[in-house]
């Protein structure tokens, strides 16, 4: 009786682990800061739901995507979740998730479709707020005044371009401030560095760096202290990584704004999960973006942990 009451035990564990709903999860780079905690959160939260989750890396290329997109679909995955590569290739993904009527969630990077069909959402923050809260912020320290950088994540990518578009929209108001400089450094900490010597041994005169995220923001941060310039220059980033906050702390970045990467992963699977029980959910899911400063900055160190 004992060994029939095990077996059945033992039939009813492997039917539950069967039976369990399976994600699949593209995300565009394992090794950038701020999407390793996206990625993380998504991967806590699907295993507290008692979800399979399988994760794989783009790394950067959109081909890989598309493919690990079919492999998803092939696999017969109940859900999936992408962080793109690129803006401009979510229609293709769509169409692929949407021919498998395969529910789909975009997280962190913005899509690229005009429209997202029912059965596929975005789930990030609202770049119009990032760029903005950034570049008034830097403002208000150097007194309205002053001559500005921007440091652009990439050109494929939608939420850069937005958020380069928030920081000229806001210089444009005050008279006495100016964009002179706008390049891309790939949201990377070294590039963000190579672009600040060359523009500071090219002898440009800046006042104001506006950095897409924290990474090249440290980088730019970096830059100036190996070259000591003559005058302060003020360094902005945005995502309020762990490393963001450091350099927050320490004097050498001025202002950066908080983008809940735990938020986004753990709503991503959330939304995921809604879509698989055939749950209605509203195409945009926003995670609101928050300017932290000094002042307030302790307030944030545990939530992109």
């Amino acid at each position: 009786m004992k060994k029939c009451a095990w077996a059945i035990l033992c039939l009813l564990a492997l039917s539950t682990s069967a039976l369990a709903e399976k994600i699949g999860v593209s995300m565009a780079y394992f090794d950038q800061n701020f999407l390793t905690l996206i990625r993380q959160a998504i991967d806590k939260e699907a295993k507290a739901q008692k979800l399979d989750a399988q994760f794989e890396d783009a790394r950067g290329d959109v081909g890989r995507q598309t493919d690990q997109v079919q492999s998803f679909i092939s696999a017969g995955v109940d859900a999936i979740i992408v962080d793109p590569v690129d803006s401009a290739s979510t229609p293709a993904l769509t169409r692929l998730a949407q021919q498998a009527r395969i529910p789909l969630v975009y997280v962190n990077r913005t899509p690229g479709d005009k429209t997202l069909p029912p059965g596929v959402v975005f789930v990030g923050s609202d770049e119009r707020e990032s760029g903005t809260l950034q570049m008034e912020a830097l403002a208000k320290q150097a007194g309205y005044r002053g001559k500005v950088a921007i440091m652009i994540g990439n050109l494929s990518d939608a939420g850069a371009l937005q958020r380069t578009r928030d920081v000229e929209q806001v210089v444009a108001k005050y008279p006495g401030m100016k964009v002179v400089l706008k390049q891309t450094a790939n949201y990377a900490r070294n590039e963000g560095m190579d672009l600040m010597l060359s523009w500071l041994s090219n002898g440009e005169d800046i006042d104001i760096v506006a950095a897409n995220n924290d990474e090249m923001a440290i980088g730019a941060t970096m830059a100036i202290a190996q070259a000591k310039p003559k005058k302060t220059i003020l360094v902005g980033g945005i995502d309020a990584t762990p490393d963001g906050l450091k350099a927050l702390a320490s004097g050498k970045l001025a202002v950066t704004v908080f983008q809940d990467a735990v938020g986004q992963g753990r709503k991503s699977v959330e939304v995921a999960q809604q879509m698989i029980k055939g749950q209605k959910v509203a195409s945009h899911q926003w995670i609101p973006f928050e300017l932290v400063t000094q002042q307030n900055m302790q307030q944030y160190s545990t939530k992109n942990p």
